[in-house]
Order: structure tokens, then C-alpha cells, then sequence
């Protein structure tokens, strides 16, 4: 695994624990939602943009994210 790689899966993870305490959801309910709405695959793609901004702001994105994906 290369670096980049390596960074994006911190990313993921640090996003799922985040994610986790601004919907008081356990770390199995965000895995689902994140699985079902191809939230990884957001994160993955979008990396060298998302990960330059903050906390607050990406819950914000991977809401409205998961929100158009349910449209």
C-alpha cells in the first residue's frame, strides 16, 4: 500500500469516528449507512479536496451527500 493510499484510509477512519459522534451512532450503524449510501467510495475519490477541510464542515458534506443519494 502506497502512501496516499495509506492517508486516504486514515481519512476514512478518522470520518467514521467524527461521523459517529455528530450522529450518536454506534461505529456498526455509520459502517452501514457509509456502505449504503457509497459514502466510501465519496471519500476515497474526493480525498485530495475533502481532507483540506474541517470536521464541521465535512458532517455537513457527508449528510447532504447521503441525502441526495436517498433522492
Amino acid at each position: 500500500m502506497d502512501k496516499k493510499e495509506e492517508d486516504i484510509l486514515y481519512f476514512i477512519s478518522f470520518c467514521i469516528e467524527e461521523y459517529k459522534k455528530y450522529t450518536n451512532k454506534s461505529g456498526s450503524e455509520v459502517s452501514l449507512l457509509f456502505d449504503n449510501y457509497d459514502v466510501y467510495s465519496y471519500l476515497h475519490d474526493n480525498f485530495d479536496t475533502l481532507h483540506t477541510q474541517g470536521s464541521s464542515w465535512l458532517m455537513l458534506e457527508i449528510d447532504d451527500y447521503i441525502k441526495n443519494k436517498k433522492r
